[in-house]
């Protein structure tokens, strides 16, 4: 038990500073560096609660695609953050009303599932247990099986969503070269290779 205090002190402290730098840090790449270990640090929270799949995911899609996907914009675009932060101070009121708002409904969903009928029941079993299987087969048991169409549902969206982000930005531009599958499928030998008989010696 001592060990397991000294992790979560050590992941929850490295986990609050670097947060603190992700909003305090003047570079914005050193923001999303912080935002990293902050993301790696939270993973290692979820593994001491038991959700190895919810830490196996904050490492894998947050901190290998969205953290990086942000260090990437951030590094490409030529973008004068100096000009950015001047008149930022007058959003602060609102920021600070929105921050008070969003913590006003946290305290309000807590206090109420606090005095939810049969709490100490769910805390002591949260989720059904399944003889021999681990954290991620469990999630995907009740996955595959009460939630598949939620799940499908889910999937097809983004599907939907990733079609019409390519249609969005794709541009017609004169000049440009584009791939015709037919025309690839249709072309013959003669059309694409010459055949010439070199003799020895005089080639070049």
């Amino acid at each position: 038990m001592i060990i397991q205090a000294l992790a979560f002190y050590l992941f929850a402290g490295i986990l609050t500073l670097s947060a603190l730098m992700v909003i305090t840090a003047r570079n914005p790449v050193h923001s999303v560096l912080f935002l990293i270990l902050a993301f790696f640090n939270s993973a290692g929270l979820f593994i001491l609660l038991g959700a190895e799949f919810v830490g196996m995911i904050m490492v894998i899609v947050y901190v290998g695609a969205v953290a990086v996907l942000f260090l990437f914009v951030v590094m490409m675009l030529d973008i004068s953050f100096a000009d950015l932060r001047k008149g930022a101070m007058q959003y602060v009121p609102m920021g600070l009303l929105i921050g008070a708002v969003l913590l006003s409904e946290l305290v309000l969903v807590y206090g109420a599932w606090s005095f939810v009928p049969g709490v100490e029941q769910n805390l002591a079993t949260p989720i059904l247990r399944f003889d021999g299987a681990t954290n991620a087969e469990s999630l995907g048991q009740v996955l595959y099986t009460d939630y598949i169409l939620a799940f499908q549902l889910a999937g097809l969206i983004l599907f939907v969503a990733m079609i019409g982000a390519i249609v969005l930005t794709l541009r017609a531009r004169p000049g440009l070269r584009k791939q015709s599958v037919a025309a690839q499928h249709q072309r013959k030998r003669e059309d694409v290779l010459e055949i010439h008989k070199v003799t020895p010696g005089t080639g070049s």
